[in-house]
């Protein structure tokens, strides 16, 4: 849960030059050891007090988890799944192809999602109404400001493999140089203003030289190789606006986090060990 702490990051201001092995710090009883500043300093490239603000936050942060008793199972984080791949335009399926192009392992991402369905129950649980939902007026500003964030190719030059038998598709893509009789290669240059919202996300997202996800289309399976992307454009307000408010309120829940926690540590139990 590194990642979401990182943004929780409060100095303690405390010099522990002298410290040994053992327990260092106890927040509300709970240890802090010397091996886990160390390591923290390690992983996060962290100076000492940096990294003992962070280890407060965190221990403060799962107290108030365990205390609210929060907890995500396998159908919270599915439906937090379905939910970015509906705000990013996509259907489930394709949506999971594209996130283990990227995270290689796919557990990894699912964790990162239990941590943000988790951070939403807490938020729920602490906020009581006093997190500003974000409107258009907010959505708009925000997608002018980061259009960087939205931007696409405005062209893209692909081969198409296409079969009716998704098995002699996926052996074409495995092995490029040996195309069944069934799997046809059709070379095609694709320009953004005739893709649907979900299949410029598709491309956009895979990279040169490689294959997108199987989908299906006119009741074949097929798969795009990309070769070259032309030029640069913005998606169009529209297509990101789901995206753009998860993006908005995930910002907006960690600031409240930040600031609740900084409350938090005025009256914890935070004590110097050695």
């Amino acid at each position: 849960m590194y990642k979401l702490f990182l943004t929780l990051l409060i100095s303690s201001g405390i010099s522990f030059a002298g410290i040994a092995n053992g327990i260092a710090i106890t927040v509300n009883d709970e240890p802090i050891t010397v091996y886990d500043i160390e390591k923290t300093m390690s992983v996060n490239k962290l100076g000492k007090n940096e990294a003992v603000g962070l280890l407060i936050d965190k221990a403060l942060y799962e107290q108030a988890v365990k205390d609210n008793n929060i907890n995500a199972d396998i159908f919270d984080v599915n439906e937090y799944i379905e939910k970015l791949a509906k705000a990013n335009g996509m259907d489930l399926y394709s949506f999971k192809a594209i996130v283990k192009q990227k995270y290689g392992n796919y557990s990894d991402f699912e964790e990162e999602a239990k941590d943000a369905v988790i951070r939403q129950k807490l938020i729920q649980k602490i906020v009581k109404g006093q997190l500003a939902v974000a409107n258009q007026e907010d959505m708009e500003l925000y997608y002018e400001k980061n259009k960087g964030q939205f931007s696409t190719s405005k062209a893209y030059d692909v081969m198409q493999y296409t079969s009716k038998n998704k098995a002699s598709l996926t052996n074409a893509i495995n092995n490029p140089m040996v195309i069944a009789a069934d799997v046809e290669k059709t070379p095609l240059k694709l320009g953004v203003e005739s893709l649907q919202p979900q299949m410029q996300f598709l491309l956009n997202e895979t990279k040169l030289n490689s294959f997108t996800p199987i989908f299906t289309a006119n009741k074949q399976f097929v798969s795009l190789f990309v070769i070259k992307k032309e030029g640069t454009t913005s998606l169009n307000f529209e297509t990101v606006k789901a995206k753009i408010f998860n993006d908005i309120m995930t910002t907006r829940e960690k600031k409240y986090l930040k600031d609740y926690f900084e409350k938090q540590k005025l009256t914890a139990d935070i004590k110097i060990v050695r």
